[in-house]
């Protein structure tokens, strides 16, 4: 009954079955439910092979579906790529920086309730779309500058029946951030700004500095939060040197404290949270 029950909630699941995690991962997940099944003495479950078939003769594929439970109990289902560089991009899987913004964001809704919300380098989308789903934003900008991330991202946005005839209204932008305008961001006008692991390239960083610089020398700036998985501790104290410079002036504040734990991810990696402000 209780293997029964683990397939029924993982495999045999709807949302399991409607949008299926990587073939071999599933693979491996019921290889080893079968080994601790036949370790533990128990009757052959048939559903359980049944299952195992299914998955033992199909191909791996570059992109897969993966899906994160909200506390409400509703699914965010994101198709993202199997490999972690693609395409030439880090932009088309969900890395840890964006799960601890989601969690943060769902411990402190206010901050997006009512307001314009305009997240930079979205990525895949899930930190966007769990803001969309459960804090009540009144609009939602997603953003990105590589091509092949915003065409992935426009599809999950529309997967997770996300538009602009939606409360929140929801858009994708394509937002360069060495070209962006002030008109651009004016045109916006959002009230809070996120980012999620944007600060890994020293190449881009520059032009990261710049737009935030433009963000918040306007006439009511909006709240800026960065989360930063800490990878290179020297490209992210190179980020921090930028902002403190004479031509950005840009001050920052690290958030501490904890969050819920509401989705999984390796806790022991070096995240930091910061708002900034000039």
């Amino acid at each position: 009954e209780l293997v029964s029950e683990i397939l029924n909630q993982t495999c045999l699941h709807s949302v399991c079955r409607k949008f299926p995690p990587s073939v071999r991962y599933r693979r491996l997940f019921l290889s080893e439910l079968i080994r601790r099944q036949e370790a533990a003495g128990c009757e052959p479950l048939d559903q359980l092979y049944d299952a195992l078939a299914e998955v033992v003769g199909a191909e791996d594929t570059a992109e897969c579906y993966k899906s994160y439970f909200l506390p409400c109990g509703d699914a965010v289902s994101l198709l993202e790529s199997v490999a972690l560089i693609s395409e030439g991009t880090t932009g088309l899987v969900t890395w840890e920086a964006a799960l601890h913004l989601a969690e943060w964001a769902l411990d402190h809704q206010q901050l997006f309730r009512g307001r314009t919300v305009l997240e930079l380098g979205s990525g895949v989308g899930l930190t966007g779309v769990t803001v969309c789903r459960s804090c009540g934003p009144q609009r939602f900008v997603f953003s990105d500058g590589h091509s092949s991330v915003l065409q992935k991202l426009r599809a999950n946005v529309q997967l997770n029946g996300l538009s602009e005839q939606t409360a929140p209204v929801v858009t994708v932008e394509e937002l360069d951030w060495t070209a962006a305008t002030e008109e651009q961001l004016e045109r916006i006008g959002a009230d809070t700004v996120i980012a999620a692991d944007v600060v890994y390239d020293p190449d881009v960083m520059g032009g990261l500095v710049k737009l935030l610089s433009k963000v918040l020398s306007s006439s009511s700036p909006p709240d800026v939060l960065i989360c930063s998985t800490i990878r290179n501790p020297e490209t992210y104290s190179a980020f921090k040197q930028q902002l403190g410079e004479r031509n950005a002036g840009i001050r920052h504040h690290v958030i501490t404290g904890p969050v819920s734990h509401v989705f999984p991810y390796n806790r022991l990696s070096s995240i930091e949270l910061i708002k900034l402000f000039t």
